[in-house]
């Protein structure tokens, strides 16, 4: 399921945008910071929407800008000849505190349980771990598994704008809530596959 496959597509689409943030003089740790901003934004409007499916939208909104501008902080790093590891490092760190800010503002606005949206975050933070962990011991960076830091975003891009166009309950949930369940779920399975993927290699 994992979008990482679309990486290639994804550079052709962002060339333009990263040509012109070069020609202003946008660097790729700005483009990270202002990333964190879009995520930190999306929280806070996630949290205090209430059942305000304009502010729900909007918070979908600041999620596609955090993951276009996600995006954009590596390619500018690679086109201007940049990139090195203090940049590698600071683009996993506040990638990590996005993730963070976007699930706590769900589940901090009620949206679904508080329980699930913890079970949510340790599998997210342990997919990523995992991921780069695989470097660490000599196997190289692995992001296989069904659900990658993409398609997480995807989902909560998509129930954002179903919700607005449906806030109410199925089965318990809104379609914002079961984006969590769905993310709290496939998310710690992906991390069960890279621990076994890893394991494997390492033997």
């Amino acid at each position: 399921m994992s979008l990482d496959s679309l990486r290639p597509h994804a550079k052709s689409i962002l060339k333009p945008l990263v040509g012109i943030m070069s020609r202003i003089g946008a660097t790729p740790d700005a483009l990270s910071v202002i990333s964190l901003i879009f995520a930190i934004s999306a929280g806070i409007l996630y949290a205090v929407s209430g059942d305000g499916t304009t502010l729900v939208l909007a918070a979908g909104a600041m999620v596609l800008l955090n993951g276009i501008a996600d995006a954009m902080d590596g390619e500018l790093a690679r086109s201007s000849g940049t990139a090195g590891k203090r940049g590698d490092f600071l683009d996993h760190v506040i990638d990590r505190y996005a993730d963070v800010f976007i699930i706590c503002g769900i589940f901090f606005g009620a949206y679904v349980d508080w329980r699930i949206g913890v079970a949510a975050i340790v599998g997210t933070l342990l997919t990523s771990y995992l991921g780069v962990q695989a470097q660490a011991v000599g196997v190289g960076r692995y992001y296989g598994g069904i659900l990658g830091r993409a398609d997480r975003l995807v989902i909560i891009m998509l129930a954002s704008i179903l919700y607005f166009l449906y806030p109410h309950a199925i089965y318990g949930f809104s379609f914002l809530g079961w984006s969590i369940v769905l993310i709290a779920i496939a998310s710690n399975l992906t991390a069960i596959q890279r621990f076994v993927h890893i394991w494997r290699e390492l033997s």
